[in-house]
């Protein structure tokens, strides 16, 4: 017996469906999950704009700014902490206003990432000029610099590097930097 005589006579009495497409409808419902997931996207999108927000916390001078990703060594933290990293790059926002200031503190850092810079200073002032004596452009930094994932952390800078007028901001490494430690060491 070949092949197609045992499959006819496995088929024998098998009967073919009457309709034999499939339904290429798509049912677009608003479920609870979904109505959800749109609010969580709107009001994370409503985080990354500090600006239309009320929420920027009021610095005075002495203040100190500190922030350290989840996963960032604690040895790695306590010596940007302390200034023991070269200064790579600075930027001096003193006598800028805060549309300025952001503007500048994006490009700064989108730069320092091109070319591959890890740690930094930004130059933002005390505030004591200020009538209120509020630190208007260091406590939107605080808001900013959490938000941008290459910011690994940052600290107020020690009193030779402007005290708590500057801040340190460590970035993440570059693809090649990677790259070169991989080679250097072997992995892969």
């Amino acid at each position: 017996m070949s092949e197609d005589d045992l499959f006819a006579g496995e088929m024998e009495g098998v009967k073919p469906l009457r309709q034999n497409r499939a339904r290429l409808h798509k049912v677009d419902e608003d479920t609870p999950g979904k109505a959800v997931r749109r609010a969580s996207a709107v009001s994370q999108k409503a985080k990354l704009d500090p600006l239309a927000s009320d929420n920027v916390p009021k610095l005075k001078s002495n203040d100190v700014l500190e922030f350290q990703r989840a996963g960032l060594q604690h040895g790695v933290y306590k010596n940007l902490r302390l200034g023991r990293y070269d200064i790579e790059a600075r930027l001096d926002l003193h006598r800028m206003t805060v549309d300025e200031a952001r503007r500048e503190v994006f490009q700064f850092l989108r730069q320092c990432r091109e070319y591959e810079l890890r740690t930094v200073i930004i130059l933002h002032g005390k505030g004591d000029r200020n009538p209120d004596k509020v630190a208007t452009i260091k406590s939107h930094l605080a808001v900013w610099l959490p938000q941008i994932e290459e910011v690994l952390a940052f600290h107020s800078a020690q009193k030779q590097h402007g005290g708590t007028g500057a801040v340190y901001v460590m970035l993440k490494k570059g693809e090649r930097s990677k790259q070169t430690n991989r080679e250097r060491f072997g992995l892969r």
